[in-house]
C-alpha cells in the first residue's frame, strides 16, 4: 500500500501527457493542419525585397574643384573617395526599413555643398563658404 501512496503521482503525470500528445495529434489532423514551414527544402525561394532605397549623396560648387569626399553605404561603413571636379553622385541601395546616410566632403574651393536624397525626396542639404570649404550632411532615418 505505501509504494502505491508514494507511485500514484508520477503514473498520473505520465497519463496525462500521453493523453494530452494524442489529443493534439487527433486535433492537428481534424482540422488539416499543413506541414511546418521549413526555408531549407529544394521548393525554397528567396524573398523578393519588397521596398527598395536608393540614396544618393550628391556634392556640388566649382568645376574645378579638387577635394575628398566620405559617405556611408547601406551597411553603414565608411568609403573615402577623391574628386577632381564637381558635381559628383554615388547612389547605394538597400532594402533595410531605415538607413544612416551620411556624407563630409572638403574641397580646395571656396564653396562646396552637400545633398543626400532617398527614392528622389531630399533628406538634407548643406553648404559651405570659406576658404578649403568643408561640408556635411545627415539623414538618420532616411
Amino acid at each position: 500500500m505505501s509504494v502505491l501512496a508514494k507511485g500514484w503521482v508520477p503514473v498520473v503525470v505520465v497519463v496525462a501527457v500521453v493523453l494530452g500528445g494524442v489529443t493534439v495529434v487527433r486535433l492537428r489532423g481534424a482540422f488539416g493542419s499543413e506541414a511546418i514551414f521549413s526555408a531549407s527544402g529544394a521548393d525554397a525561394e528567396p524573398l523578393e525585397q519588397a521596398h527598395v532605397k536608393y540614396v544618393t549623396y550628391d556634392l556640388y560648387g566649382s568645376r574645378d574643384m579638387i577635394g575628398s569626399v566620405n559617405y556611408l553605404d547601406a551597411n553603414a561603413q565608411a568609403h573615402q573617395a577623391n574628386f577632381t571636379g564637381l558635381p559628383w553622385s554615388v547612389t547605394v541601395s538597400t532594402s533595410a526599413p531605415a538607413v544612416l546616410a551620411s556624407v563630409v566632403a572638403q574641397g580646395d574651393g571656396d564653396s562646396i555643398g552637400c545633398r543626400i536624397t532617398v527614392n528622389g525626396e531630399v533628406k538634407d542639404e548643406g553648404r559651405a563658404d570659406g576658404h578649403h570649404a568643408q561640408t556635411s550632411c545627415l539623414a538618420k532615418a532616411a
